[in-house]
């Protein structure tokens, strides 16, 4: 496995961090069910990752279904859980467009990834990691001349796309497992 001392964590959310619910968003912290073995492995990738942040899609908020504040909520209750077991998130970008819209800031595209750079001008996409368990992710991640992981039980996905997907884990623990037993 590679030395990713000193990169940038790009994370993505459902499905990586929280259990996705299929057909349906996160409207509410209630709702925010963490993966187990997620906020392990966010403390173990602090102390090798320079910067973490976590880039969304949350089309929730173009569809009505949430506002800005509601999905902040959700992020506050998350980040002080993940604060309390010894991790670190720097900060959380998300997109509220309609995938219809095709918006800069959405997955694929790299709107999210050029204001992480904005506001830590430190990060160099080619020293970056991004975690991501769908194919918007990976694309995200190579567009913005990255290293990617896929995450979940979709290895086919790494079959099919190989000039996509650097790594593939089960989960973002077995990710962060296998950076700790270099």
């Amino acid at each position: 496995m590679r030395d990713f001392a000193g990169y940038t964590l790009f994370l993505d959310r459902d499905g990586v961090l929280n259990e996705r619910i299929i057909g349906n968003y996160v409207t509410k912290p209630d709702e925010f069910v963490i993966i187990n073995g997620v906020l392990e492995a966010l403390k173990m990738f602090s102390v090798v990752f320079g910067r973490i942040v976590i880039v969304t899609n949350q089309q929730g908020i173009g569809k009505g279904l949430m506002t800005e504040d509601d999905l902040t909520e959700v992020h506050n209750v998350f980040l002080k859980k993940v604060s309390e077991n010894g991790g670190r998130i720097d900060k959380v970008y998300f997109s509220p467009w309609l995938e219809s819209e095709h918006s800069f800031y959405r997955k694929p595209n790299i709107g999210m990834a050029l204001n992480a750079k904005k506001d830590f001008p430190e990060i160099r996409f080619r020293r970056s990691v991004m975690v991501g368990d769908s194919l918007s992710d990976m694309k995200f991640g190579k567009n913005a001349g990255m290293t990617t992981v896929l995450v979940g039980d979709n290895p086919e996905m790494a079959r099919q796309y190989p000039h996509l997907v650097d790594y593939c884990y089960p989960t973002l623990f077995d990710f962060a497992k296998g950076l700790d037993s270099k």
